[in-house]
């Protein structure tokens, strides 16, 4: 098993003193090396393509580029950093984009600072880790007809990226820039996860957010 000590790490958050306070844990505690820290999903992608940390823990809704995509991005370009997300979302749908998007593990903010070190050790070993705060027999048990059919969890991956920015209150300009794609392509993942959840306003979708304890209030 790895040692997590003398690890080189890259910090990504848009809150200032969340990522002030992650990195005197991982330089204090637990004996990582903190080699660069960013507020937005562009600065996070340049740092890591220079930088080539061995570990980057990001947060999922960050400015001028989404975590998602951060991650996916990462992914193609480099095996060697592993991705550990850092976020206050513990819904089932949240925890499995990020993991499908290619995160090595998924922590809760949160959570108690030992899972941040089981994560990396995890993490470096090849493996997935999951916060056990976070349900993780309900991410990985039975699919099909013996679960119930949640429209939700049948968004794609942009269309739930899409929701996650309209209900965080970005208009579909900004939602294109932080996506990558065109407006027009925005409006039609829009369309299509309303009908899927037969939420018809933007207003309809925050209601939603909240019920599912998807954003903070």
């Amino acid at each position: 098993m790895n040692d997590v000590s003398a690890l080189s790490v890259v910090l990504a958050d848009d809150h200032a003193i969340v990522r002030e306070g992650i990195a005197a844990l991982c330089e204090t505690k637990l004996a990582l090396r903190v080699v660069g820290q960013c507020a937005d999903g562009i600065a996070a992608m340049e740092l890591i393509r220079s930088l080539k940390p061995d570990v980057a823990i990001v947060d999922l809704n960050m400015p001028r580029l989404h975590g998602l995509e951060l991650i996916r991005k990462v992914r193609q370009e480099n095996a060697h950093t592993k991705l550990i997300v850092l976020s206050i979302s513990r819904d089932q749908k949240t925890v499995l984009e990020a993991l499908r998007s290619g995160a090595s593990a998924y922590l809760l903010k949160d959570g108690p600072s030992r899972h941040l070190s089981e994560a990396i050790t995890h993490a470096l070993d090849g493996g997935v880790y999951v916060s056990p705060l976070v349900e993780a027999s309900r991410l990985f048990g039975p699919t099909g007809k013996g679960r119930s059919e949640d429209p939700f969890e049948g968004l794609s991956s942009r269309e739930f990226e899409v929701f996650t920015l309209l209900v965080d209150g970005l208009r579909t300009k900004e939602i294109a820039e932080r996506l990558d794609i065109s407006p027009k392509t925005v409006d039609s993942y829009r369309a299509s996860l309303m009908r899927k959840l037969d939420i018809h306003d933007v207003a309809g979708l925050v209601k939603f957010a909240i019920q599912r304890n998807l954003i903070s209030v």
